[in-house]
């Protein structure tokens, strides 16, 4: 599994998604999981010991459906793509940084990112499992757990539009000074993958770069169950 993991990374079009994350703040990567992983993390959602806190999102007004963390250790798929997307995705972390005035220090490996979160007191994973069924839906936010961040995150689509879904579109809602905010649906097939931003991104104005605010949802699911993989790349205090 490791090296068809590893060689579909390294095939994507990276330059392409630099460009799209730099120009939009977010990109997509197209078939990184095929059917039988997608299975497995699926099956994966009713395994409680794999978990380690289950939230009911309407219990705290988040929205309607649920979501589980995943403890560690992480299933070896989880790993290895939260590594390996991280490795690709830093470079993009320290350009961001670097535009918005700020130290561009994120270190190359995931390991020594993770270190820095446990001397932080940010210790618990990240990557989650989410399950959506009709009439569930997430309320636009951040995921942010301390005070140290990452600032791109991932989601995966494990299942298929319109085959086991209808609706639950991932929406991203960019807010920007002085402007009205703008809202855009990232489409995805079983599979995919959206890389967007955390909480602010870099975006280019008549007098240089600003931080333009970002926060994600999901629109209601209309039949059927959607579940989805989250990879998080900071860790939990």
């Amino acid at each position: 599994m490791s090296g068809v993991i590893a060689q579909r990374i390294e095939q994507l079009d990276w330059a392409a998604m630099h460009e799209s994350l730099d120009r939009d703040g977010c990109a997509t990567l197209a078939q990184l999981l095929d059917a039988d992983q997608r299975r497995e993390l699926r099956n994966a959602y009713s395994d409680a010991g794999r978990f380690r806190s289950r939230v009911v999102m309407q219990r705290h007004n988040f929205g309607r459906g649920e979501y589980q963390y995943f403890a560690d250790p992480l299933p070896p798929l989880v790993q290895e793509l939260r590594e390996r997307l991280y490795a690709h995705l830093a470079p993009a972390a320290n350009r961001w940084a670097g535009l918005l005035g700020e130290a561009a220090d994120f270190p190359p490996r995931h390991s020594q990112f993770r270190a820095r979160c446990h001397a932080a007191g940010q210790a618990r994973p990240t990557p989650l499992l989410l399950r959506y069924g009709p009439g569930d839906y997430n309320c636009l936010h951040q995921d942010l757990y301390g005070g140290v961040v990452f600032p791109l995150q991932v989601v995966f689509l494990l299942s298929e539009p319109g085959a086991d879904f209808d609706g639950g579109e991932l929406v991203l809602v960019e807010q920007r000074p002085r402007m009205q905010s703008r809202a855009r649906v990232v489409p995805l097939q079983a599979g995919d993958a959206a890389v967007f931003a955390v909480r602010q991104r870099p975006a280019r104005g008549v007098r240089g770069h600003y931080r333009a605010q970002l926060r994600h949802g999901v629109s209601e699911i209309r039949r059927g169950e959607r579940l989805t993989l989250g990879i998080i790349f900071h860790d939990a205090a």
